[in-house]
């Protein structure tokens, strides 16, 4: 699909989306955890061998914020086509330094609004995972947005 989506009429429900990788270097998973999530496994790889984890690793958090990233460079959305309503997030295994991380979106649902039929919410989910396709990480992102027409 080239075309930009500016409605929710503008995209199919099953359509796909691959985005490019991404590097989770030593240094960017360090540096965005000492900023938002300063626990040792994420910040210290010689503290990290002493935690649940035995070595370091990237924060959930680190995941989902390249995963917006990838959502918004990926998608041929024009800007403020969709408001992001929520999210429900599973990390199902850990993202490790070095390790180069994928997310495929799939549209699950589009529904109208039935008291507002101009306006709708859409599910799409994100399925991450790690260059030897090890799923790491799911998200159903929750969005609204608005139909072309009310009806």
């Amino acid at each position: 699909m080239t075309q930009l989506v500016t409605y929710l009429d503008d995209i199919k429900e099953s359509a796909q989306f691959q985005s490019e990788s991404y590097l989770m270097s030593e240094e960017r998973i360090i540096e965005f955890a000492k900023q938002f999530d300063p626990q040792p496994f994420h910040t210290d790889p010689v503290a990290a061998k002493d935690t649940i984890f035995k070595r370091l690793v990237a924060s959930g958090w680190h995941t989902l914020a390249v995963n917006m990233k990838m959502l918004v460079e990926t998608l041929p959305l024009t800007p403020g086509a969709m408001m992001g309503a929520g999210a429900d997030v599973k990390w199902v295994r850990p993202v490790y330094p070095g390790e180069r991380i994928y997310s495929i979106f799939t549209m699950k649902e589009i529904k109208r609004s039935k008291t507002k039929p101009q306006q709708g919410i859409c599910l799409m989910e994100a399925k991450v995972y790690n260059q030897d396709d090890e799923l790491v990480t799911e998200i159903m992102h929750r969005a609204f947005g608005y139909f072309k027409s009310k009806a």
